[in-house]
């Protein structure tokens, strides 16, 4: 019974040993895990170790976009678009609207180029300058020129779209009415051109150039001097008013074509329409137009007469009448205009109408001219390839340097 009881005992005795010594190496095991475990993460946490995922898709996205935008720069500053607005008239006078990009052919300085825009697109904003000669020759029309420019622009203009200035001109230049879309001051500006002073000798209008006489209209005023300052009022609208405009431009002049004493010359007025893209239409009004010298006196006088600036009875060569109708005829035509003569058969509203018509019924063409074409003055040629079509447009720009 004894060596049962110890031999019990034993086996007792010596499976406890054993769980002890299995529970010592689980636990020293365990430990040696979560020691390597901190090892691991405090090994990434150091600041040397490098990181090569995070770096390389960090990287490219802020590379990329610099250069592409250096590629794009030096493209939209080099490349220019010279624009031509052109009218398409059949051989019976009828205005065509049905040309398609195609149907066009453009030189410049006898040098064919690529047509790269082409639209019959009329949306474009219109801006439109009326200048109204109010010198005495003039005086009998201003009535019917008032009442018949209210309707052309009252036709003419969208609200909210397009723009319109007045200018009147005699011995100065004066903005009756700067660039509005407002009918009602328009219409008060048209409403000062029946004013007793216009056309009457104005003592007070010796302004230097450059300076501009506030008027009634909340315009800028204009040359002074004595005469009838056509040539300064188109250098005046183009120059001042008109050239910073966009869209399409266009003036029309009202006179005699008869100019006296303006400071800039005809080429000059003709040049800065030019260069401000503006095309001119002329209304033709015959006037009780004056002789001029040839050495710069106008005068009814004749020859020695007093009625001339140099009277006294001295002799001077035979004075010339000046044409204006040819000189009006030239500004449109350069331009890209026309010259219109207001007779018994065709009143100035009927003419209106017709140029109302030409502004409706524009093509424009856009081209890029080469590189080397070089600074200053250009000639456009625009043809249709249609036999008995005639193109109406301007016959240069110029290229500023």
């Amino acid at each position: 019974m004894r060596d049962k009881s110890l031999t019990a005992r034993s086996r007792t005795s010596g499976r406890g040993g054993g769980l002890r010594r299995v529970s010592q190496a689980a636990l020293f095991a365990l430990l040696a895990g979560i020691v390597l475990t901190g090892v691991v993460l405090y090994a990434k946490q150091q600041p040397g170790q490098p990181q090569p995922p995070a770096q390389s898709q960090q990287q490219p996205p802020a590379q990329q976009p610099a250069p592409l935008q250096q590629a794009q720069q030096p493209i939209s500053v080099q490349v220019k678009v010279v624009s031509v607005l052109g009218t398409v008239r059949d051989k019976k006078g009828q205005l065509v609207d049905y040309l398609g990009k195609d149907d066009f052919a453009i030189d410049e300085d006898m040098h064919p180029q690529s047509i790269t825009y082409f639209s019959r697109d009329t949306d474009l904003p219109l801006t439109l300058g009326l200048l109204v000669d109010t010198s005495g020759s003039q005086r009998r029309v201003l009535s019917d020129e008032r009442d018949a420019s209210q309707g052309f622009l009252d036709d003419s203009l969208r609200a909210d779209k397009d723009q319109a200035f007045l200018i009147h001109f005699d011995r100065e230049v004066e903005l009756l009415q700067d660039l509005t879309s407002s009918r009602d001051k328009l219409q008060h500006g048209l409403d000062q051109m029946d004013k007793p002073e216009f056309g009457q000798p104005n003592q007070q209008s010796q302004s230097p150039r450059g300076q501009y006489p506030q008027t009634g209209g909340g315009g800028r005023g204009g040359f002074g001097g004595g005469g009838t300052l056509l040539y300064d009022a188109i250098y005046l609208a183009s120059e001042d008013v008109i050239k910073k405009q966009q869209g399409r431009k266009a003036l029309v002049v009202l006179s005699d074509g008869v100019d006296h004493n303006s400071k800039e010359s005809l080429e000059s007025a003709i040049a800065t329409a030019q260069r401000a893209d503006t095309i001119v239409y002329s209304i033709y009004f015959a006037g009780d137009q004056p002789t001029q010298n040839p050495f710069g006196g106008f005068g009814g006088g004749g020859r020695g007469g007093g009625g001339g600036r140099h009277g006294g009875g001295g002799r001077y060569p035979q004075e010339e009448r000046v044409d204006g109708k040819k000189i009006l005829e030239k500004i449109s035509k350069e331009t890209g205009g026309r010259l219109f003569e207001v007779t018994k058969k065709e009143t100035v509203a009927q003419i209106y109408t017709e140029i109302g018509q030409e502004l409706r019924n524009q093509y424009s063409l856009g081209y890029t001219p080469m590189p080397d074409s070089g600074y200053g003055y250009h000639k456009i040629h625009l043809t249709v390839k249609q036999k008995d079509m005639a193109v109406q447009t301007r016959d240069g720009y110029y290229e500023a340097r």
